[in-house]
């Protein structure tokens, strides 16, 4: 059976998407960036520990947790923030350790230093 979970960002209707999606046992988190955050005055560690809140929250809501994400997927607006976004993903991740990747895109919103998306398998 297929739940949809809402978020906060103005573009969900606009584009047509959900935060997350489980589908069994199995949560896909949407791509998330610092929806809700005032990213003019926020630097890249800060906008990413605000977005693994949001991830976070919306595993949650599907029944998960950090401990059951396998994958997570990294979008840099800015190369040099590599180490800094990576250390931030760290104190989420260090022992849980996904498959991870790493790119460097443009993100919709200029401000937007990460985005990031996930996913999660329940072992239940």
């Amino acid at each position: 059976m297929r739940q949809n979970i809402a978020g906060s960002s103005p573009y969900e209707p606009i584009i047509g998407f959900s935060r997350a999606v489980r589908m069994g046992n199995v949560v896909h988190v949407s791509g998330t960036g610092p929806v809700g955050l005032d990213t003019s005055k926020a630097d890249a560690a800060e906008q990413t520990r605000h977005v693994l809140g949001i991830l976070r929250t919306a595993l949650s809501q599907a029944g998960a947790k950090l401990d059951d994400v396998v994958r997570t997927r990294i979008f840099l607006a800015r190369a040099e923030d590599w180490e800094t976004v990576g250390r931030a993903h760290g104190e989420f991740f260090g022992t849980i350790r996904p498959a991870t990747t790493m790119v460097v895109v443009q993100l919709l919103d200029p401000t937007w230093r990460i985005e990031i998306e996930a996913e999660a398998i329940l072992s239940n």
